[in-house]
């Protein structure tokens, strides 16, 4: 079995209750770039469900992983401070992609969800959760923990713990969700946009995907199977960006070879940073350099 893969962007990370198997199983029909098994808010926070929901999610997601062996599976646990994180850990195994912590409020809540792992033999990189007041604060510290590969705002939970209101056009959370990217960006972390809670709503979706894109985000949470395919619009490039992409490298390389260190394509004067993020949208299209 491979190795996880850190280096993984997703465009689309589909959620499904850890109690359910038969969701679970349906997860890689919508073709998500990644899927997590959540022990957390999709199970009901007692001692009883969650007991119940481990054996399921362990057994769906080994069940998912060898079905479908090209898909990034995370399993959700619990926050690191609640009385279900350690119970949690027995889900987890080393064919996951990685484990998604919530709620993460600082670097040393990372330092302990390593050393609990390293204890059980695990080696998972982290999708951490950002989504309360004090974890966006410190997002820069946290994202910047060796093992951390992917981060989450949840707008959500920020606001309940700021005892704010959500609003339709997310003013409320502008500034969280943008000091997480930025966070994201600093510390060369994958990030990941916030949740739509309306179900079939693409004009909703697509709005609040637009803006999470314009922030700088590189994929979204998505709860419904009829969001991944709209993930996959906003985040990554297109076709067109795709093509054009890959003619500006065949043209620097085309210079490069006649001894041309400037060149023009397409009426603009190429520069380093140019062909930087040509390299960096065939990469995210997993296409060849």
């Amino acid at each position: 079995m491979p190795a996880p893969d850190s280096s993984l962007r997703p465009r689309s990370v589909l959620f499904a209750p850890g109690g359910r198997a038969d969701l679970i199983a349906k997860l890689p029909r919508s073709a998500p770039d990644a899927v997590v098994i959540d022990l957390e808010d999709a199970v009901p926070a007692t001692p009883q469900a969650k007991a119940a929901a481990r054996p399921v999610a362990r057994d769906a997601a080994r069940d998912l992983v060898a079905a479908a062996p090209h898909l990034a599976v995370f399993v959700r646990v619990n926050a690191v401070h609640s009385p279900f994180f350690e119970d949690d850990l027995a889900v987890l195994t080393p064919e996951l992609a990685g484990v998604v912590v919530p709620k993460l409020e600082a670097a040393a809540d990372v330092r302990r969800v390593r050393e609990a792992l390293s204890a059980r033999g695990l080696d998972l990189p982290i999708l951490a959760g950002l989504e309360t007041g004090t974890g966006v604060w410190n997002a820069r510290e946290i994202l910047a923990e060796e093992g951390v590969a992917w981060a989450y705002f949840g707008a959500e939970d920020y606001t309940t713990d700021l005892g704010g209101t959500r609003t339709p056009g997310n003013l409320e959370v502008l500034y969280a969700r943008s000091h997480v990217a930025l966070a994201a960006r600093l510390t060369g972390v994958h990030a990941l946009d916030i949740v739509v809670t309306a179900l079939n709503d693409e004009a909703t979706f697509r709005e609040d995907a637009a803006q999470g894109r314009a922030l700088g985000y590189g994929g979204k949470l998505c709860i419904h199977p009829t969001q991944v395919a709209l993930a996959h619009e906003f985040f990554g490039p297109t076709d067109a960006e795709a093509e054009r992409a890959r003619r500006l490298l065949d043209a620097a390389h085309e210079a490069a070879m006649r001894g041309h260190g400037a060149f023009s394509f397409e009426g603009q004067m190429v520069d380093e940073p140019m062909l930087a993020k040509a390299r960096a949208t065939l990469h995210a299209r997993g296409d060849d350099l």
